[in-house]
């Protein structure tokens, strides 16, 4: 094992902890290491995803960050092809969510989702993703028409 030593936020510590509590961890360094593994599971999934995919980016941001919401605009304006649709909402005094629907190559969503990743001011990301429309089979389905509008 190694030791490691890292600075938290005080909130981000104490729900943290809370949610050690109610999962009845009796160690802290046990939580750390399934949240960490949890992470890099995830991160390798959405890197092992291939072909044309459709998804959700949800991101909060605290829009008191100077830039961050020219940042984030900037991100989109780039990516205006794979970026279909986009929400915002106004959670809180200081806190805004984005909800952007994605569609196309996993190459440019994965690419799309870690710039915004990487961005100052922004708290959280998550990309839900499935494969995209045109990987469905319509063929058994009588109610389906070429006209159809999804």
């Amino acid at each position: 094992m190694m030791r490691i030593s890292m600075s938290l936020p005080k909130k981000l510590l104490a729900d943290f902890d809370e949610v050690l509590k109610d999962r009845g961890y009796q160690s802290r360094s046990k939580g750390i290491r399934d949240a960490l593994q949890d992470y890099i599971l995830r991160y390798q999934w959405m890197n092992e995803m291939e072909g044309e995919r459709i998804g959700v980016i949800t991101i909060i941001y605290d829009h008191h960050y100077t830039g961050v919401m020219e940042d984030l605009a900037e991100i989109q304006h780039q990516f205006r092809d794979t970026i279909t649709a986009s929400m915002h909402i106004h959670m809180t005094v200081r806190y805004c969510m984005e909800v952007i629907i994605v569609d196309g190559d996993v190459k440019d969503i994965r690419s799309v989702t870690e710039k915004m990743m990487k961005l100052k001011g922004v708290e959280h990301v998550k990309l839900t993703s499935t494969a995209n429309g045109k990987n469905f089979d319509h063929g058994t389905d009588p109610d389906y028409s070429h006209n159809h509008t999804h």
